[in-house]
């Protein structure tokens, strides 16, 4: 069963906890159509969504990279160029994290896997930014983070130049049976940093009848779709 590879970690959950503190402080952020995370975060770029099916931004059609290869493949994002990857954590530290004042965030259709979004986040800043850890989500205003797929962890942070993209699949329900559906409209994508703070809530709008259970998974950022969309 899928949810045996799924691991909340306690520090998620106090992440999303905090998010939530903050946003409730903060309110929303009218004029962009997004939830800031709390007072300390300005008026971020209007998040996007879409029901267009994912092949709109996936790279040329490969072998899928396995789980054990680092991030950053040989498939392009944004620009043209592989998103660079940090050689370890240190190396990442100093890079800062990619959030809704530097970058953009979206929901897809995808045809395969079946019962599957895509999210990609674009780096829409001048500088480079690090797509940190996996998103945190939370459908229709849910209090508790949504599960993170432990085993898609990627061996190294995934860079992104101006440009350049990172994708995050999302798988929408467990095995058939073991839990009921229910119809989601909304998605909130909790950016954090390289500590797995929270560093904004992007709002999006789920495409149409879009069905959740509590044993579905988000994966890490990945540099490829291929990547994100494996598990």
């Amino acid at each position: 069963m899928r949810i045996n590879r799924i691991r909340t970690t306690a520090v998620a959950v106090t992440a999303l906890a905090a998010a939530l503190s903050l946003t409730a402080c903060g309110g929303e952020d009218k004029a962009m159509g997004t939830k800031s995370a709390g007072a300390a975060e300005t008026a971020a770029p209007a998040a996007s969504s879409t029901d267009d099916t994912a092949q709109q931004d996936a790279p040329e059609a490969g072998a899928p990279e396995t789980q054990t290869v680092p991030a950053g493949g040989k498939h392009a994002g944004g620009n043209g160029k592989k998103p660079e990857t940090a050689p370890n954590a240190e190396a990442a530290a100093s890079i800062p994290a990619c959030t809704p004042k530097n970058s953009t965030v979206k929901v897809s259709k995808v045809s395969r896997p079946i019962n599957h979004l895509l999210l990609t986040v674009t780096n829409t800043g001048s500088k480079d930014c690090a797509a940190y850890h996996a998103p945190f989500l939370r459908f229709d205003d849910a209090q508790a983070v949504y599960p993170i797929l432990d085993d898609s962890k990627p061996q190294a942070v995934v860079v992104l130049s101006p440009g350049e993209k990172a994708y995050a699949g999302i798988g929408l329900l467990g095995e058939p049976g073991e839990n009921e559906p229910v119809k989601s409209d909304d998605l909130g994508v909790i950016m954090v940093d390289k500590n797995n703070k929270s560093k904004g809530e992007a709002t999006l709008k789920l495409p149409a009848e879009t069905y959740t259970d509590s044993l579905g998974f988000v994966t890490y950022w990945q540099s490829d779709v291929q990547t994100a969309l494996m598990f």
